[in-house]
């Protein structure tokens, strides 16, 4: 079918609800791999965001791509009452992980996707906490779209048309690029953690009843590195404050490592850069490489053991399905047999000094920040500060145009916006993206703001 049917054909017959269009008329992709997208004419783009980091070891993965063959003419199907070694294996290799990093004994529970994983650790809370439903969670903070997700995510359009649910009370993020002038990153990021441990001096603060000893609230959601709010990264000691006041009211410590998990930032899990031990760990989107939609939860065994999280208390019929453990099995083996750590480490300095260097060129770059291979340039004005929303947009229309040029050949761009005002480049690539292509992938940045500066 031709490229102008088949838009013709999504204009009137798909929902715009489940999707965003970035550029007009949108692209219509026809196969990739490893850090390239191909559209129906054989156009090459270079992605940078990597379908929002769910695709964290290249597309068309071949190892990946073969344990899912695998099991696909093994046991590709099984009622998620039974039970098959995929999920077991896997579970048990993510606690074991946990139990090492953090000396925590937990369980794994798995559902279909990232939102629903944060559904089910809402009722984990909820349960644990004897049914209370407020929580805490960050200015600038993202966890899903469903309605108990949506409710911890600080972006009001998302509940807009959907009616209030138990909101969360939204604390200020230490963003210390728009944070308080003549503050250093670790001075912003403990005015941050006083801020927030002045909600229980007083009940007369909102929060905390010193009579009966107890919170209003029953957990802090976290990310610990931003991700749609534009891969905000926090001062290293922040975490341990804030942790410390947890600890002192009885509030549980949630890490969602959805976007930020499976070695993004050179850890399994980026909270292990801050020195805290989570009480649960919600995860997804790289666990399959994008090839399945697998989620699921990490708690503390304490929150989850059968006789305070008995059987059923959530569950879905693809839950754990064994397409998806399969494939997340085989993840955890190939980041067990290689050194994922110093690889993603010693790429993302290369790239970061190379985003520097950029940064030195283009007075628009404003800020430019990184941990691992989670890398942010946000787009400003002249002045190097105020957002600038319309040149980004720009950009991205630029590099989906496919005729940028380096040593010859032509390259599209695949650029993500976040940030608190859209004005940020997120950077997610592939943590497979050799040295060559970090290099390319400045230098297709480097044309494509040029290009937009000149309009």
């Amino acid at each position: 079918m031709l490229q102008k049917e088949l838009l013709e054909d999504e204009a009137r017959y798909c929902s715009f609800g489940d999707t965003v269009h970035y550029i007009d008329p949108p692209k219509i992709f026809e196969r990739c791999e490893g850090s390239y997208l191909y559209d129906h004419e054989g156009n090459r783009f270079l992605d940078l965001q990597m379908w929002y980091s769910a695709v964290n070891f290249g597309y068309a993965n071949p190892r990946l791509n073969r344990a899912l063959q695998r099991q696909l003419e093994r046991l590709p199907q099984v009622a998620s009452q039974y039970l098959h070694a995929e999920k077991i294996e896997l579970a048990k290799r993510l606690c074991q992980h946990n139990q090492d990093k953090f000396g925590l004994d937990g369980r794994v529970h798995f559902n279909v996707g990232g939102s629903q994983s944060i559904e089910d650790s809402l009722k984990l809370v909820r349960n644990a906490s004897g049914g209370k439903s407020l929580v805490f969670a960050f200015e600038g903070g993202y966890h899903g779209r469903t309605l108990g997700a949506s409710a911890i995510t600080s972006s009001y359009r998302y509940r807009r048309r959907y009616g209030h649910f138990d909101r969360a009370q939204f604390i200020e993020f230490p963003y210390h690029f728009r944070g308080p002038k003549g503050l250093s990153k670790e001075e912003y990021g403990e005015q941050c953690v006083a801020k927030f441990e002045r909600l229980f001096e007083s009940e007369y603060n909102g929060v905390w009843d010193p009579k009966a000893g107890q919170c209003e609230y029953a957990a802090f959601f976290v990310e610990p590195i931003q991700g749609t709010g534009g891969y905000v990264i926090p001062p290293p000691n922040f975490f341990t404050g804030l942790k410390r006041v947890l600890d002192k009211y009885g509030i549980l410590l949630v890490v969602d490592e959805i976007q930020m998990g499976f070695f993004r930032t050179g850890k399994l899990w980026s909270i292990e850069h801050f020195g805290v031990k989570p009480d649960v760990v919600v995860f997804g989107k790289a666990l399959t490489n994008g090839l399945n939609p697998l989620a699921g939860i990490w708690a503390r065994e304490a929150l989850i053991n059968p006789t305070v999280f008995p059987p059923g208390s959530t569950h879905s019929t693809f839950a754990s399905n064994p397409l998806g453990t399969a494939v997340g099995l085989e993840t955890m083996k190939m980041l067990q047999e290689e050194d994922y750590e110093s690889m993603v480490m010693a790429k993302g300095k290369y790239f970061l000094d190379a985003l520097r260097e950029l940064q030195r060129r283009h007075r628009v770059i404003g800020d430019v920040d990184g941990l691992g291979l989670a890398l942010r340039a946000e787009i400003c004005q002249e002045d190097g500060y105020t957002p600038n929303k319309t040149l980004l947009d720009r950009m991205v229309d630029i590099g989906m145009e496919a005729d940028l040029t380096v040593d010859g050949k032509k390259y599209g761009l695949v650029l993500d916006v976040g940030g608190y005002h859209k004005n940020t480049i997120t950077l997610a690539p592939a943590l497979t993206i050799s040295y060559e292509e970090i290099d390319l992938a400045v230098k297709l940045l480097d044309q494509v703001i040029t290009r937009a500066l000149r309009g």
